[in-house]
């Protein structure tokens, strides 16, 4: 188990009692509190603007932005399986601020 504060942006995790994979989409400053947002990663789906397709050595699926949800890791045991690249960090998050856009 790692502790909540280790982990960074673009981190996929395995979290106590959620059963697919996360990806964490906040920033290091807003993690280090235990809180952090993440998006789950399905296996199955297709790309779209919301669901950004990723394909690591160890995490291939698609990241749902719009399922977006705070998780308290400090109530969960949790371990970091993966990074995912910048570039794909880049999509996900300008996914997520699409939908707060106002226009």
């Amino acid at each position: 188990m790692v502790k909540y504060n280790e982990y960074n942006q673009g981190d996929v995790i395995r979290i106590e009692g959620i059963k697919d994979k996360v990806v964490i989409v906040s920033k290091n400053v807003f993690n280090q509190f235990g809180l952090v947002f993440g998006c789950p990663i399905y296996t199955q789906g297709e790309s779209g603007p919301l669901h950004i397709y990723i394909n690591t050595k160890e995490t291939e699926g698609y990241v749902h932005c719009e399922k977006l949800k705070l998780l308290d890791l400090k109530a969960r045991g949790s371990i970091c399986l993966d990074r995912i690249p910048i570039n794909a960090i880049v999509d996900i998050t300008d996914a997520i601020q699409g939908i707060f856009d106002y226009i």
